[in-house]
């Protein structure tokens, strides 16, 4: 298949923002106070997550993004601002709520494994997200598709109704779930839960024919279009009232998923908003993942890479 122009895509995220925290170093004794490793820092990254992390990854696929969420007014906050602003592609428009901390989930690693990760987290006010939700009605008419991504940090509250606006004005919604209750996504357009994330709310399965069963009733009963469960090594299954897609995962080095899912439901809807079909859009966001899982951390993918990946 031939990729479509991706540079006319206009994408509004909305969702959980937060700042990825890397301490890079190296464990070279125990510490003295208690049978813990001694990390000495020789570098530090910081890197947009959540959301953020969705709205980077359309930027890098040359597509427009908007995006809306929450952060406290802090150092953290500021420093989510400045990379996404560095970036290029994104109009973050990120409110700020000093009562509340930006979420930060700090990372330490040595030779390239994670020995621990520390999350600093607060809940939004109420105010601050009608603010955000009168921000989502002004820029839903300038949208092509609308990626709601939930990370279940509160940042959305109001999912059901501005999935309700979005479908009302004849936009595409994107959902990347949370949690065991679904109902609050009914009417979307396509959700894309992981394996995990779909047992969840599902249930376990035995079969692929017993998986199948229980999509279709989940989509039935949301009253999705589709629904898509990504299956780490076994590639991803596209449920659809017609079919069913399942798209086997390419074969490479897994160094790092985390964040995969972000570039999954980011190269879906660039995809969708340039005029691919469903079925397309899921095979190049499947190899978009492929490419990204080669990587340290939450990473992004460009159009070059998926194009280099497609001539393998």
């Amino acid at each position: 298949m031939k990729l479509p122009s991706f540079d006319k895509a206009r994408i509004l995220v909305v969702g959980d923002v937060m700042l990825d925290r890397y301490w890079f170093g190296d464990v070279t004794r125990i510490s003295p106070e208690a049978p813990v490793p001694v990390l000495k820092v020789s570098r530090v990254e910081e890197r947009p997550g959540g959301a953020a992390n969705v709205a980077r990854n359309i930027a890098s696929l040359g597509a427009h993004c908007t995006l809306l969420s929450v952060v406290g007014a802090d150092e953290a906050g500021d420093c989510l601002q400045r990379l996404l602003t560095e970036q290029g592609g994104v109009e973050a428009m990120l409110h700020r709520d000093a009562s509340i901390s930006t979420i930060v989930k700090l990372r330490a690693i040595a030779r390239q494994q994670q020995l621990l990760r520390i999350d600093f987290e607060t809940p939004p006010s109420h105010e601050v997200l009608n603010a955000k939700l009168a921000d989502f009605h002004t820029k839903l008419p300038l949208a092509d598709v609308v990626i709601l991504s939930d990370y279940g940090k509160g940042g959305l509250a109001h999912i059901a109704e501005m999935i309700k606006s979005a479908r009302a004005a004849g936009k595409p919604v994107l959902v990347d779930p949370k949690g065991d209750d679904y109902a609050r996504y009914q009417g979307a357009t396509l959700l894309t839960p992981n394996r995990s994330e779909f047992r969840e709310v599902a249930g376990n399965w035995k079969s692929d024919a017993e998986l199948s069963a229980k999509a279709q009733k989940l989509r039935t009963d949301l009253k999705l279009e589709a629904l898509l469960v990504t299956r780490s090594e076994e590639g991803m299954s596209l449920f659809r009232e017609q079919d069913v897609l399942h798209e086997p995962t390419h074969a490479r080095e897994v160094f790092d998923v985390s964040g995969a899912g972000d570039t999954v439901i980011a190269t879906l809807a660039v995809m969708l908003a340039s005029g691919a079909d469903m079925p397309d859009a899921v095979r190049i966001a499947n190899r978009a993942a492929g490419v990204v899982v080669g990587k340290l951390g939450t990473a992004v993918v460009s159009r070059e890479e998926i194009l280099q990946d497609m001539k393998n």
